[in-house]
């Protein structure tokens, strides 16, 4: 007797596309258009994923609703995810790094890696600020790849234009022939990419959560750039979770959980390149989906409960300066590494008394200094960074 706690689909070879062999001698995929024919089995296993996933997303979006400023605590979730996002292409920068350099401890040029975070950072908000006017489309991925790619390693391989040449996965120095994986030929992408576009627009009885799950899986196939290709496909998981109002704010870090798993992910999307094995794929991609909820949901609750320590403790011990304190408190949230300048312009006093309010949150744990120096200094508010820690 079957268990009923797995997919009962057979993986079908051909479903999600075919190997084609190219004049040139090697063999490259051509998708099949998107929904998945036969059509996606919502039953058994997958349902109850399905149904984990949605309960864990709407809980996650009633935490960030009951935050006192839900775009001030954005902040953090964006950065962990272009942190993780980055990650899993081999960057080495950490979120300390990130926010060392947006703080402008270094110039994040001589970095390394840093500057490929940051660029997540600043493609994933103005991508979000321009669905109010332009729906999730191919015009909008591009600006988002030129973002990405702008003056950091890949700069070179043509940002924001889909690729005219082929491109191959494998191991470094591996030629098209030793590829793991060979995405359609260039002349292919464009109407890949419209199909997508369409798909991501229907209106059927699809769910959304299969719907975005099975539109990452086909992006990543397409691979329709040169390079940065995993991060734009991460990237569209948060912005259509956004445009389609499943979550308020960008606050799901879904690559922690690609990252943890980094092997299965892509082994899971060979599969469906190789058996056709959708199922087995979108159970993977939900219960990230339900883990990551669940984690980002429990964060938002320890931020409130840390601000709200944080508060009684400066209004006991702050005195006449309690607004001050609060003033900074709050700025610390959206930049959580300050200078006593950066005080001295929240509160509009003099240096010195900037200062003593620097030293007050210092004394009572609130910020700590990291850099060592005499001057220059900067403080970090770790109780908050520290919740975002992996």
């Amino acid at each position: 007797m079957p268990d009923t706690n797995e997919i009962s689909v057979a993986p079908m070879a051909g479903r999600a596309g075919l190997y084609r062999m190219q004049p040139q001698g090697y063999s490259a995929f051509i998708p099949k258009p998107l929904p998945p024919v036969p059509p996606v089995r919502i039953d058994g296993h997958l349902q109850a994923q399905l149904s984990l996933a949605d309960s864990a997303l709407g809980r996650l979006a009633g935490s960030i609703e009951t935050l006192p400023n839900p775009d001030l605590f954005v902040f953090m979730y964006v950065r962990k995810e272009a942190v993780l996002s980055s990650q899993i292409e081999g960057t080495q920068s950490s979120l300390q790094d990130l926010l060392s350099a947006e703080a402008r401890l270094f110039d994040h040029d001589q970095t390394g890696d840093v500057g490929e975070v940051l660029n997540y950072v600043q493609a994933m908000n103005p991508g979000l600020a321009r669905l109010d006017a332009l729906p999730l489309s191919i015009r909008l991925i591009r600006e988002i790849h030129e973002k990405l790619l702008t003056g950091v390693r890949g700069a070179n391989l043509t940002p924001g234009e889909l690729r005219t040449s082929q491109n191959w996965i494998g191991p470094s120095g591996s030629s098209l022939r030793e590829a793991t994986f060979v995405p359609p030929p260039a002349a292919e992408v464009p109407e890949a990419l419209g199909a997508l576009e369409r798909f991501l627009h229907a209106e059927d009885a699809l769910p959304l959560l299969i719907r975005i799950g099975l539109a990452h899986a086909q992006f990543e196939t397409i691979h329709p750039f040169l390079d940065g290709n995993g991060r734009v496909s991460r990237l569209l998981i948060t912005l259509l979770l956004c445009e389609k109002q499943i979550l308020p704010k960008p606050v799901l870090y879904l690559s922690h959980y690609l990252k943890r798993h980094r092997q299965s992910y892509y082994e899971h999307l060979r599969a469906v390149r190789d058996t056709g094995a959708f199922e087995a794929w979108l159970a993977f991609f939900l219960k990230g989906v339900a883990e990551v909820s669940t984690e980002a949901a429990i964060t938002a609750r320890r931020i409130l409960l840390m601000r709200e320590g944080q508060r009684e403790m400066i209004a006991r011990k702050f005195g006449r300066a309690t607004g001050n304190g609060l003033r900074v408190l709050e700025h610390l949230f959206a930049h959580p590494i300050v200078s006593v300048n950066d005080v001295k312009e929240v509160v509009g006093t003099t240096f010195a008394a900037a200062n003593q309010v620097v030293d007050r949150l210092v004394e009572i744990g609130t910020i700590s200094e990291f850099t060592g120096q005499a001057r220059h200094r900067r403080f970090r508010f770790g109780p908050y960074i520290d919740l975002f820690s992996e």
